[in-house]
């Protein structure tokens, strides 16, 4: 597995992340032994870079991991998030508030500090208004955080971010299905050294090329619930594409794929051939997942002509689908 910087932080990346929304059980039932099974395969595959949040699971994720870390000491990054929490979202937010459920999950996890805390798609009124910036930054100098970044669902509020001095990192939608942060994005992180931290590089597991038209989820799956942006950003889910297109699109995509590498590899190896990308946080509900996703970072560049070929699919066939703002 090799390893990036995230941005000015310092931190070390893998490549390859793990995203830990499913060790909250919010895509269904994850028993102990699985969750455990899981962290263990990140420890395996050499992926130092997990990600969390305090609302996965109402706090499960956290405690999942805290547990882990404990019996298994080694040298990772371990990150959450801060801001989707009942007490605070959509228009409870203040300092206090905000500081408690930090300490929550530096609680949870049994750390004495994040190494990273980001604002976790926070309305954009209230990332705009600048408080919470600010809030981090004394956070910060008190020692309750060593860094901070934010998590995005528009380029609005990345564009926003990204100029504040002391910010670490943007976590944004960015995969085959949603380029655009190439260009509108990528070249101001560069400038001001803020990292890139890749989410839903499988565009919600369609990307997988697993997935057929009449493919079912749980109750409990956002990938069912919102299917259509019925309780949060209809871009969080299969990227905005609507599920049927979007498996229509995945067809097209598996025309690229090199041999002896999966779907799955191959999405998140383009992610990674951005040289502003600093981890791709892929989520796994098994071990496996796990090891086939940390593959990607061995794989080689994809060429040219396949970045391309893929530039023109987004912006000819895909884009003009995409729901939400972008």
């Amino acid at each position: 597995m090799e390893n990036r910087t995230l941005g000015k932080s310092g931190l070390s990346a893998s490549e390859v992340g793990l995203g830990c929304w499913q060790l909250g059980g919010d895509f269904g039932p994850l028993e102990d032994t699985r969750a455990e099974a899981i962290l263990a395969a990140a420890d395996e595959a050499g992926i130092t870079f997990w990600d969390t949040a305090d609302v996965y699971g109402a706090g499960l994720s956290e405690e999942r991991i805290g547990k882990y870390i404990k019996a298994h000491p080694a040298d990772r990054t371990i990150v959450s998030k801060v801001g989707r929490s009942g007490e605070l979202y959509p228009d409870g937010y203040t300092k206090e508030k905000t500081r408690a459920s930090i300490e929550g999950s530096v609680r949870r996890l049994g750390v004495d500090a994040l190494d990273l805390v980001q604002l976790h798609c926070v309305p954009t009124e209230v990332l705009l208004s600048g408080d919470m910036l600010s809030w981090m930054e004394e956070f910060q100098d008190q020692g309750l955080i060593r860094h901070f970044g934010v998590s995005v669902e528009t380029l609005e509020e990345a564009a926003y971010a990204v100029q504040h001095p002391k910010l670490t990192s943007i976590q944004t939608i960015f995969n085959i299905f949603r380029q655009d942060q190439i260009t509108e994005l990528f070249p101001a992180a560069t400038e001001a050294d803020v990292g890139i931290i890749v989410r839903l590089p499988l565009a919600s597991g369609v990307l997988s090329g697993k997935m057929s038209v009449g493919h079912t989820f749980a109750d409990t799956d956002h990938r069912n619930f919102n299917a259509n942006g019925e309780f949060f950003s209809v871009g969080e889910t299969f990227s905005g594409v609507p599920f049927e297109r979007a498996v229509q699109f995945s067809e097209a995509v598996a025309d690229h794929v090199p041999e002896g590498a999966t779907m799955a590899q191959t999405a998140i190896r383009w992610c990674l051939d951005h040289e502003a990308v600093s981890t791709v946080i892929a989520g796994a509900s098994r071990a496996e997942q796990v090891s086939d996703n940390a593959a990607a970072s061995d794989l080689a560049r994809l060429p040219a002509d396949t970045h391309d070929e893929l530039s023109s699919f987004y912006f000819d066939t895909v884009k003009p689908t995409v729901r939400g703002v972008m």
